[in-house]
């Protein structure tokens, strides 16, 4: 048993969306959220910003003692998993993307797949070529929707505003017959209701976040890493500047308001 907590980081509030599924796994388990606020959105930043950025999360969760680490951000995944693997080799690290496309390979029937996610995301490939190596007849339609983010972030995630722009977006993606869409990034759930009603029925919205806290805890499990707190695990939560949503947009999330420490990550 490990009662050490899970570290887990995104690039602003979308990672709360993979949080509140770990706490449905994982209610026991003790959580240490990172949220990088003062430098989202990630998706239209370099490769080497982003991984920079990254290992500075990872050294400030180090200083929590976390057990392992988890990459709430699609962007990070799909471009740092593998170098941030390498420079951190005492940590575990899961990320979202093969959970994703594990979830994506059940959902869809007629092997049309529409993946929605940022420009970083979408560039890399990552979720295209995992695809067509589990099944090569599968074919996917990529759309970058960079403001999806800032949407969640502002938490216009049902409004006018955003109806909108879900329309503009993916308008052309649904014209493909694709059968279900991947939200490959991790703001991108906070506008589910939104996106649902414009695909309609007929379209599975795939959301890596469940599948990702099933693969935590499986790999806790197998490593007998699992904590044994009889209760509610104990989370904290961080950020790198000041946001006057965050605690609004916990609630939403999570359904109790969680308040954010300020941390000064620049240093780590």
């Amino acid at each position: 048993m490990d009662n050490r907590p899970i570290g887990v980081f995104d690039s602003g509030v979308g990672g709360l969306t993979v949080v509140k599924q770990i706490i449905k796994v994982l209610p026991q388990e003790n959580l240490v959220y990172f949220g990088d606020t003062a430098r989202v959105p990630y998706g239209a930043k370099s490769k080497s910003t982003v991984t920079k950025f990254s290992e500075q999360i990872i050294r400030f969760l180090k200083t929590k003692d976390v057990k392992a680490i988890v990459i709430a951000c699609n962007t990070v995944s799909s471009n740092c998993y593998e170098s941030l693997s390498e420079t951190f080799p005492e940590l575990p690290i899961i990320e979202v993307v093969t959970p994703g496309v594990e979830s994506c390979l059940e959902a869809t029937k007629n092997k049309r797949v529409g993946l929605i996610a940022t420009q970083g995301t979408v560039t890399s490939g990552a979720y295209e070529r995992r695809l067509k190596n589990a099944d090569s007849e599968i074919q996917v339609f990529k759309k970058a929707c960079p403001l999806f983010v800032p949407l969640a972030e502002e938490g216009w995630t049902n409004n006018e505003v955003a109806k909108l722009t879900v329309k503009e977006y993916l308008s052309d993606l649904i014209e493909n017959d694709v059968d279900s869409v991947i939200l490959g990034c991790t703001h991108y759930p906070l506008l589910k209701a939104c996106i649902g009603e414009f695909v309609g029925e007929r379209v599975t919205i795939v959301d890596p976040a469940k599948a990702t806290a099933f693969k935590l805890k499986n790999f806790l499990k197998s490593n007998d890493m699992l904590t044994d707190n009889a209760g509610e695990g104990v989370r904290e939560f961080y950020v790198s500047d000041e946001y006057a949503n965050f605690d609004k947009i916990c609630k939403q999330v999570l359904k109790y308001t969680c308040k954010a420490e300020k941390v000064d990550i620049e240093k780590y």
